[in-house]
């Protein structure tokens, strides 16, 4: 039998035709974005936010910052995928639910917090590069969420970062990495585009 997640991953396609009469309900969204969180992120920082923009309001609001892209509004929703500048303030907060698991010794988060003081600390690029990466990751995930639950999803960087930013009350820690609009297909959608050989993108060494 074929794994379900490599199954996933094949059959994944960008949809850029969604069906705008079918939407998805609050508790759908926020099962999206909780199989999101379990993206890798590092130091566990998870150092991400998603907005997800699903009203009719909402919706009118984001597509003019966004290359008018008629996907905005047809999609059942699109989130706002934001990266959080990476920082070793929060880390003890992030990881005390590990401590309290039990798996994690409490003695360890001492040492976790100042490796990340060190790379991160008056290290704006740092910040920013890490912010981008977990912003990213977790993007990822959610594709993948979201095909597994049968639904298209389509990753955009066509939007104006500094009216998205304030439009939608980002903070200024937070970045808009990427717009990911999610929802059903509608029939047209290509299938997904044939990729490159192997043996141009991979070296064994």
């Amino acid at each position: 039998m074929t794994n379900p997640v490599h199954q996933a991953i094949q059959a994944r396609r960008t949809t850029q035709l969604f069906d705008p009469l079918r939407v998805l309900d609050d508790a759908q969204i926020r099962e999206l974005v909780q199989l999101a969180t379990l993206a890798p992120s590092s130091f566990n920082l998870q150092n991400w936010r998603f907005i997800a923009v699903r009203s009719q309001a909402a919706k009118e609001r984001l597509r003019p910052l966004a290359w008018n892209q008629a996907k905005i509004t047809e999609a059942a929703v699109t989130f706002i995928v934001c990266g959080q500048l990476a920082s070793h303030e929060v880390m003890a907060a992030r990881l005390a639910p590990s401590v309290a698991a039990g798996f994690m010794p409490a003695e360890m988060v001492a040492g976790w917090e100042g490796a990340a003081k060190s790379l991160y600390h008056e290290q704006p690029q740092r910040q920013r590069d890490e912010a981008v990466r977990s912003a990213t990751l977790g993007a990822a995930t959610l594709i993948h969420a979201a095909q597994g639950a049968g639904l298209g999803a389509a990753p955009m960087i066509g939007f104006d970062a500094d009216a998205v930013a304030s439009a939608f009350g980002l903070r200024a820690d937070e970045i808009p990495v990427l717009l990911l609009a999610v929802g059903h297909a509608a029939p047209g959608n290509w299938p997904q585009k044939p990729r490159r050989a192997l043996d141009e993108v991979l070296d064994l060494v």
